[in-house]
């Protein structure tokens, strides 16, 4: 399965814009301009944008926090990642946070849950939003991130044992960069990988090579499709390699420089580019001109971000009562509506994005299949949409 041309390009495309907006956001924090701490995907940039570039529009997407290009995928621009990790008030949490702690689930948002630090938690979340798409008849899956650190938690083996018994929709993408902060995999159990360890769950297993942004692509897309025919969960290990610290206060220095070495030799980046070269989708003057765009547009990007205002202290109290506006209602929630990001640049415009799976919750309660039959449930998403 190989994605159409203009997608291959796409995903180089973003790929680049997520390495480029992580170099701003290093050069950013070397001048102590971020707020908080700032946890890296070099060389793993593949996981997130082929995973979610697979994705159907109806989808739910739960990133972890090396998926940064999945928000740019699924919609953000990248001035608004910027002023998060500064807490600009203009963010997307207003200030209130400084990583990549929001998401946006209402009709009008982008199926993007919010990062939980508790990594393994994701899981379970993510089996509670599948199990909501079963209960209302949607034809969407949900995409949960996980690494081997968080696959070792007690959150990760209840969320997916639920997942596999009811067959939920769900595909967890397990990233294997060796090492969970400082532990290497071979220090935290005794099975081959991951993939030999998610198979005693009982549910379709798939590993692959996760610097490869178009195997991932596919790999996603198989999964999907298996979920579609109710035959989910699918478990995807990714194999890579993280190519700095668990964050910038951690040097690595217990990864060895053959290791880095070798990997770095199999750079994400690098294999895409040279693959549309070398298969002629792409020529050189065409990839140049658009990395020049990339980085030019992530500069402008960066610069808006550091012009923009701070937090209004009078708001700090905002949303945390019932029937006060909340925090992003007082900043004017611009992304909702396109206003922050250049026109054209990111695949999809939420003005043109369709109604996504809604609040699991809602006044009617939640669906029961053995209540309400499937197909009436279908009928009724169909004419709430």
């Amino acid at each position: 399965m190989t994605p159409p041309p203009e997608d291959r390009i796409g995903l180089y495309r973003f790929m680049l814009i997520t390495r480029d907006v992580e170099e701003r956001l290093g050069i950013l924090a070397k001048q102590g301009k971020l707020k908080g701490g700032l946890y890296r995907c070099l060389g793993q940039e593949a996981i997130g944008v082929g995973s979610a570039y697979a994705m159907g529009e109806n989808d739910v997407f739960g990133p972890g926090i090396r998926e940064l290009g999945a928000f740019f995928v699924r919609g953000y621009a990248p001035r608004l990642v910027i002023m998060q990790y500064m807490a600009k008030g203009g963010g997307p949490t207003a200030g209130r946070e400084t990583n990549v702690h929001f998401g946006e689930l209402h009709p009008d948002g982008r199926g993007l849950i919010s990062p939980i630090s508790m990594l393994g938690s994701m899981v379970s979340v993510c089996t509670g939003v599948a199990l909501a798409q079963r209960y209302r008849g949607l034809d969407a899956v949900t995409v949960a991130h996980t690494g081997d650190g968080a696959m070792s938690t007690g959150q990760f083996y209840e969320g997916f044992n639920l997942a596999c018994v009811q067959r939920l929709p769900l595909v967890v993408i397990g990233s294997n960069n060796g090492w969970a902060y400082g532990t290497p995999t071979n220090r935290q159990f005794r099975a081959r990988d991951l993939a030999a360890r998610a198979a005693g769950y009982g549910c379709p297993v798939m590993q692959v090579d996760g610097n490869d942004v178009e195997a991932v692509w596919a790999a996603t897309r198989e999964a999907r499709e298996i979920c579609l025919r109710g035959q989910g969960p699918v478990f995807v290990e990714a194999l890579t390699m993280r190519m700095v610290g668990h964050a910038a206060h951690d040097d690595a220095k217990y990864v060895s420089r053959e290791m880095l070495e070798a990997w770095r030799a199999r750079d994400p980046l690098a294999l895409q580019r040279q693959r549309l070269l070398d298969e002629g989708v792409a020529t050189q003057a065409d990839l140049a001109a658009m990395e020049d765009e990339v980085q030019a547009m992530v500069l402008a990007e960066a610069e808006a971000a550091l012009a923009a205002p701070e937090p209004d202290p009078a708001t700090v109290i905002g949303g945390v009562y019932h029937g006060e506006p909340s925090p992003l209602a007082v900043a004017g929630y611009p992304w909702t509506h396109g206003e922050a990001a250049p026109d054209g640049w990111f695949r999809q415009d939420a003005a043109t994005v369709e109604s996504r799976v809604r609040a699991p919750f809602d006044d009617t309660g939640l669906w029961n299949p053995e209540v309400v039959p499937y197909a009436p449930v279908r009928a009724a998403v169909e004419d709430e949409r």
